[in-house]
C-alpha cells in the first residue's frame, strides 16, 4: 500500500511540477509579450481556469504524499516523504495568503477592464510563484528519492 501511495504522490506532484513550471517558464512570458495587453485577457482567463482545478490538484498531492509518510514514517524513505509533504503543505499555504488573492482579481479582469498597475500585480504573482516552483520541484525530487531508497 505504501507503494501505491508513494507512486500516487509522485505522479501528482511530478505534474504540479510540469503545469506550475511550465505557466512560469513559457507560458505567462510568451503572454506578457503579447502586443497591446493581449496576453490580459489570456492571464484572466488562465487565472479561472487553473484556479478551479489546482486546489483539488494541491490537496490530492499533499494527502497522497502523506498518507506514503505515515506508511514509511520509521523508515528514511519517510522522513524524505515527510519534508516533501511538508513542502507540499507549504506551497498551499503560500498559495492562499498570497497568490490566490491575486490570482481572483486577474480573473475578474477583461481586456477593457482593469486597473492601472496590472502589470505590476501580475510581475508580484510571478515573483511569488517562482517560490511555489521551486518548493515543489524540490517537494518532487525529495519524494522521488525517497522511492529509491531501498527498503530494509
Amino acid at each position: 500500500m505504501s507503494n501505491f501511495l508513494l507512486g500516487a504522490a509522485i505522479v501528482l506532484s511530478g505534474g504540479l511540477v510540469g503545469v506550475e513550471f511550465c505557466v512560469a517558464v513559457f507560458i505567462n512570458p510568451i503572454l506578457d509579450r503579447l502586443p497591446n495587453n493581449g496576453g490580459l485577457s489570456a492571464r484572466a482567463d488562465g487565472a479561472r481556469l487553473l484556479g478551479r482545478i489546482m486546489p483539488f490538484w494541491y490537496v490530492a498531492t499533499v494527502v497522497s504524499a502523506g498518507a506514503a509518510t505515515a506508511l514509511l514514517w520509521t523508515t528514511a524513505s519517510g522522513v524524505l516523504a515527510g519534508i516533501a509533504t511538508a513542502l507540499f503543505a507549504a506551497t498551499i499555504v503560500l498559495a492562499v495568503t498570497v497568490l490566490v488573492p491575486i490570482n481572483n482579481r486577474v480573473g475578474r479582469w477583461s481586456h477593457g477592464e482593469h486597473p492601472e498597475d496590472w502589470r505590476e500585480q501580475v510581475r508580484r504573482w510571478d515573483r511569488w510563484h517562482y517560490l511555489r516552483v521551486a518548493l515543489v520541484n524540490v517537494g518532487f525530487v525529495l519524494l522521488t528519492a525517497s522511492a529509491l531508497i531501498p527498503a530494509g
